[in-house]
């Protein structure tokens, strides 16, 4: 087994996690129990054929004053993962150094016994914390106006929902100011004002030097929140680093996901117009990496079996299909340059291209002359990288001004 997790008080790191790996036996009959433990008891570890393994080798540092996003599909080992860190669970291997008080937040009602008042419960938790009967006394009134929750804070914890016990969790956090704050999905839950509430009390907390360790499926909280993103998959570090290159990343490939997902209905037709080629700012093949508002140059070759030009439609769309733009050359009235009797060329160029970050596909068309029916399209991916807490797919020209201004 890995070395247990170490505890000091004073560090430039409040986790520094290397290697971790954590593996459960796989159990389907009683004996494979009784297996699972004798190979711990007597090797110190389970065989790898018969254990499934959810964090796969994960290494993490997180410094004082850092905020940290941990993103990724549902089963991707996120909860497992802060469950190691926050030392509910105990790695099967690697090491583990965690410097500083931590206040988690991981599940829902973790840490509260459903019989028990809210009240009854703010006493045990609290104390449970660490806060001494003089220090809980002196907060309980702060723990309740921010938890704000009325008269059932005289009720049992089974009688609220999943809303309220989230409210009363939050409260009791915020009071403690950890030196790492860990939640997992609390925004996810409750309404939209006690969230806000949430969001404004985390600013505040970073801004006088708190640390964050942040689970959620909302781009826009991890965004807004923190600066660096971990995305796991299947237990694996896929990404880590910058918080913008990290989602838009993630995010690229749930755009892929669902674009694959999709049924793309093509024409069976290459006999008569096609589209040869297509390249996109000189390259022909590979990534297409663009910044945010930078130009793009799309040259296109097409075929046609006459010595007519064929009309070209180029459209962009995001990569789960939703339409963003489209141009024919037909209705610009563009003429497309023949190379020679049955090779046509044209270069449509975009200055400056405002679409927010994420993935893109740009659709190249061949029709007929007349541009009536579709002969061939061709595909390629672009990728849009950028800073940007907007929303929707391009971004519009605007101003703020006050409304005393002129």
């Amino acid at each position: 087994m890995s070395s247990p997790i170490q505890s000091q008080q004073q560090s430039d790191f409040l986790i520094q996690a290397k290697n971790l790996v954590k593996q459960y036996p796989k159990v389907t009959r009683a004996r494979d129990r009784m297996r699972a433990m004798s190979q711990l008891l007597i090797r110190g570890k389970l065989n790898p054929a018969l254990a499934s393994t959810v964090i796969d080798n994960i290494s993490l540092e997180v410094r004082r004053g850092e905020s940290v996003a941990i993103i990724g599909e549902n089963g991707a080992g996120k909860s497992t993962l802060l469950k190691l860190l926050t030392g509910v669970l105990h790695p099967s291997s690697g090491s583990l150094q965690v410097n500083g008080s931590i206040g988690a937040l991981l599940e829902l009602g973790a840490g509260f016994h459903a019989e028990y008042t809210g009240r009854e419960n703010l006493e045990l938790a609290g104390t449970l914390c660490g806060f001494s009967r003089h220090e809980l006394k002196a907060k309980t009134e702060e723990i309740i106006a921010f938890a704000d929750i009325g008269r059932y804070l005289d009720e049992p914890i089974k009688h609220y929902s999943s809303g309220m016990v989230v409210r009363l969790g939050f409260a009791l956090l915020a009071a403690q100011r950890p030196d790492l704050l860990i939640t997992d999905e609390v925004l996810a839950v409750g309404d939209e004002s006690f969230q806000k509430k949430c969001v404004r009390w985390i600013e505040d907390y970073l801004n006088q030097g708190g640390t964050l360790l942040l689970v959620s499926h909302s781009m826009y909280h991890v965004q807004k929140l923190c600066r660096k993103a971990i995305w796991l998959q299947r237990g694996k570090s896929v990404a880590y680093g910058d918080v913008f290159d990290v989602s838009q990343q993630y995010l690229a490939y749930h755009e892929r996901k669902t674009a694959a997902e999709v049924t793309v209905e093509k024409t069976e037709n290459s006999a008569h117009y096609q589209v040869r080629q297509v390249v996109l700012n000189g390259a022909e093949h590979g990534e297409v990496v663009l910044q945010s508002g930078a130009g793009l140059e799309v040259a296109v070759t097409l075929y046609a079996p006459c010595e007519r030009a064929p009309v070209v439609l180029i459209g962009i769309v995001r990569a789960d299909g939703t339409p963003i733009y489209g141009v024919t050359s037909e209705n610009d009235g563009v003429q497309l340059t023949a190379l020679n009797k049955t090779d046509f060329q044209t270069v449509l160029h975009f200055p400056q291209l405002t679409l927010l970050p994420g993935q893109y596909v740009l659709r190249t068309h061949a029709l007929d002359p007349e541009g009536l029916r579709l002969f061939d399209t061709v595909y390629r991916e672009f990728t849009v990288r950028g800073e940007s807490r907007e929303f929707g797919l391009v971004r519009l020209a605007h101003h703020w001004r006050s409304p005393n201004d002129a």
